[in-house]
């Protein structure tokens, strides 16, 4: 049998983001169920690594579409230092916790579930393995349907989980008529267009990474950054070039980046910049002309018509900026993987040997 790789898991997303939205009414209709009644007020989306990176921009997606209050949260940050209400107007029955955990096995978020359903909130897991440690602390268990990944990064799954996310609030919107059914079904629309075109997506970001990678994996160090929804694009784009290029990586929010770490600009970093069709879209090209002054290794990230040049990835797809984030993710999936087996790193073993964040796979 043919050893499973993160490469493998990254050229089955779109066979797997289509096969998720065929099957959508196995994890759309309990999740819009729970809110139909709109008792719910508020609603806390828990993770660790990929699905902390996850829920970052599905907090965006709740507040923005339709206008609930919505957050993310580390779950031992909250555990220690966080309340789910500091206004103490709401009762704990009205806050959903939303734990997403693929391998079901997060001992933080295993935990911050037990708190919550032990103190009377309303608790939701949304992981692929349906008889792991999480599912025996929440209310209910939305099946993710991304199939188990047997390697340490998880990539298929940090996309069906975006899709997953979105596809809950188009839901919602639905349901609470902040779409009508003509606006839910051209939104629909838009995901069944990008999940059809999602292999020119995955082969546009081999390509560009193919021109690029010689000074990407010869950098002293990559940043990635970002701005709106994509803050959540950006702390991905960190986490998969630290867990399989192993370069030293930090992710900023586009303004952030210039109050401070613009003094150690320098010609051997790289610099990933994600644009969004967003309000920070002008700023951006503004500040990456400027980049370009101190080093050339600076890439553009977007699917919006802009000037570029090869070492910017353009997609000839086009989506909307809630949808793009399906797409922004896969140039750093192929900086890291490609990247990693360019320098001789197997990304299919975890070097770091001691069991800190997981409980043992029930599986």
């Amino acid at each position: 049998m043919k050893k499973p790789t993160v490469l493998g898991y990254m050229k089955d997303q779109p066979r797997a983001l289509r096969e998720a939205l065929k099957q959508q009414d196995v994890f759309v209709k309990p999740f819009v169920e729970k809110l139909h009644d709109k008792k719910i007020k508020k609603v806390i989306f828990f993770g660790s690594g990929t699905s902390y990176n996850a829920a970052i921009i599905a907090a965006y997606y709740f507040k923005q579409i339709i206008g609930i209050a919505a957050e993310a949260q580390y779950p031992t940050v909250f555990e220690n230092y966080e309340k789910a209400d500091w206004s103490n107007t709401l009762q704990n029955d009205e806050i959903l916790f939303v734990g997403i955990s693929q391998s079901g096995t997060s001992i933080s978020t295993v935990n911050v579930m037990k708190y919550a359903k032990a103190n009377g909130y309303q608790t939701i897991a949304l992981t692929e393995a349906l008889a792991s440690e999480i599912t025996n602390h929440v209310d209910s268990v939305i099946h993710l349907l991304c199939g188990k990944e047997e390697t340490p990064p998880e990539t298929r799954g940090y996309t069906v989980t975006l899709l997953t996310l979105y596809l809950w609030v188009l839901g919602v919107a639905r349901d609470w008529n902040v779409y009508d059914d003509d606006t839910y079904q051209k939104e629909l629309q838009a995901v069944q267009d990008l999940c059809d075109n999602y292999e020119t997506v995955v082969d546009e970001s081999e390509a560009w990474y193919e021109r690029n990678k010689t000074t990407i994996v010869n950098s002293d160090r990559i940043f990635v950054i970002g701005y709106g929804v994509d803050y959540g694009s950006v702390l991905e784009g960190m986490l998969k070039i630290g867990e399989m290029l192993r370069l030293p990586t930090i992710g900023f929010e586009l303004e952030e980046y210039s109050h401070g770490p613009t003094m150690a600009l320098s010609p051997r970093q790289t610099l990933f910049m994600i644009g969004s069709d967003d309000a920070e879209w002008d700023r951006m090209l503004m500040f990456r002309e400027t980049f370009k002054k101190y080093t050339d290794r600076v890439h553009l990230v977007t699917c919006k018509d802009s000037e570029v040049d090869d070492r910017d990835i353009l997609f000839s797809v086009k989506t909307n900026k809630y949808l793009a984030p399906l797409m922004y993710t896969v140039p750093f999936q192929f900086v890291s993987a490609k990247g990693a087996q360019d320098i001789g790193i197997d990304t299919g073993v975890n070097p770091f040997k001691e069991p800190l964040a997981h409980f043992e796979d029930s599986e």
